[in-house]
């Protein structure tokens, strides 16, 4: 074998082992990509099932808060009633074991408590929908504030725990995206942000707009990017993350996503004092055929 087709050979080999991993890192993120779509489904069914009985049991609440109302109406008439006559002792002593004035109050407060815990269900399975967007079609003009609200809500129990969230949101118009992409994105930026920070830190989002592009800058207080590693941050499978803390493939989707929506993500990072990624994305914005 002459050292010419010896050459053309290694470089074939080459070429084709860097095209079957060009086909697997594809093939990854499609799944991985096919995976979310369908978490976003799931939740939206669960939040349509849970609506229901939520429905029901906040109108029952309703009502029997009405109806408390009026039976102590009732109670406080029987009682003036009873004034003008003299008490049996059995009936005082009763009067003073239920102890009517804090069962007044305490039914109060506990309907009100029940009425909030609804509420927050509600908004919960809002913030669900919200997310998934499976009500909606693929490319819709959307909210961005909307979106990183839902969001927020949605990875809260990632964040709680590790930092406080800052909202600096700016004056920016809604965009033509595919709405449940970008708030996978926004998700994947969070949790990162959640994950760099040991404990008591702090995650801000600031959005705006620059010209002709609005931007999503999701800043953390946490350990920072090596310098060496930032031209990887975006490659599949690179992760600094233990071994099953992460598949790598959560910036490259992210990555992906927002090239679709012929945006860029860049980032900054300085270790030991955290890192901010920003999210740049067209005002006049159009579907891109995938």
């Amino acid at each position: 074998m002459t050292d010419d087709l010896h050459v053309q050979l290694q470089k074939e080999k080459a070429e084709q082992a860097e095209l079957i991993k060009k086909l697997e890192e594809a093939h990854h993120q499609l799944l991985q990509s096919e995976k979310m779509a369908s978490i976003g489904s799931l939740a939206a069914g669960v939040a349509h099932e849970i609506n229901n009985p939520i429905g029901f049991v906040a109108s029952n609440t309703g009502n029997l808060e009405h109806y408390i109302n009026d039976l102590f109406i009732l109670i406080d008439a029987y009682r003036a009633e009873l004034l003008t006559y003299t008490a049996t002792p059995k009936t005082d002593a009763l009067a003073k074991s239920l102890d009517l004035d804090f069962l007044r109050l305490d039914i109060k407060n506990l309907l009100a408590e029940n009425l909030d815990g609804i509420g927050r269900v509600k908004r919960i399975v809002q913030d669900l929908k919200d997310f998934s967007h499976v009500d909606h079609g693929e490319w819709v003009l959307a909210n961005l504030h909307q979106g990183l609200d839902s969001t927020l809500n949605i990875v809260n129990n990632e964040l709680k725990y590790k930092a406080t969230v800052e909202k600096k949101y700016g004056n920016i118009p809604p965009i033509y995206c595919i709405a449940s992409q970008l708030n996978q994105v926004f998700m994947n930026l969070l949790v990162n942000a959640a994950h760099a920070i040991e404990s008591n830190g702090k995650i801000t989002i600031e959005t705006g707009q620059k010209n002709d592009m609005v931007f999503v800058a999701i800043r953390d207080t946490g350990k920072g990017i090596p310098k060496e590693n930032l031209p990887r941050i975006f490659d599949p499978f690179f992760t600094t993350k233990p071994v099953g803390k992460g598949t790598g493939l959560g910036l490259s989707l992210s990555y992906g996503i927002v090239k679709r929506h012929n945006g860029k993500i860049t980032v900054d990072s300085v270790p030991g004092q955290g890192t901010c990624f920003t999210v740049w994305l067209p005002v006049n914005n159009y579907p891109v055929e995938t």
